[in-house]
């Protein structure tokens, strides 16, 4: 008890530090599917491919095989698009952030393995993967 009294700034710079590395893992900030392992999914477990991102967005560039449901439209249509619900669900959006409020959608909808694509379409560009337009 002495030590920590006599030596409390160097206990708080401790105890900063430590909280600083758990910061990501509380915030959940490595919930995110890489493009890697998007991949992976994909070509082993049959992911599934939607794309949040409005008509204009997914005409301008796509991950190729996606299908494009619109966050505002996801609840009403994911349904009819996997029909299967135990198989991956990789929602993907320009940058990851209405790809991660559509995750929210998939589950309450059932879709347990749904996961969103961290970094979005700007991810799987940079990991020089193909992009389909149309």
């Amino acid at each position: 008890m002495k030590f920590i009294l006599d030596n409390w700034m160097l206990m708080s710079v401790a105890l900063v530090s430590a909280s600083l590395l758990f910061w990501p893992l509380l915030k959940g900030a490595g919930g995110g599917l890489t493009a890697q392992g998007a991949v992976q999914l994909i070509n082993r477990e049959k992911a599934v491919v939607i794309d949040v991102c409005e008509a204009n967005e997914f005409a301008a560039g796509h991950v190729g095989g996606a299908k494009n449901i619109p966050l505002n439209q996801l609840e009403e249509k994911l349904t009819a698009a996997v029909k299967n619900k135990a198989l991956p669900v990789i929602l993907v959006c320009q940058s990851g952030a209405r790809s991660n409020r559509a995750v929210a959608i998939a589950k309450k909808l059932g879709y347990e393995q749904a996961q969103s694509l961290a970094g979005g379409l700007s991810a799987w560009r940079t990991a020089n993967l193909p992009v389909e337009k149309s």
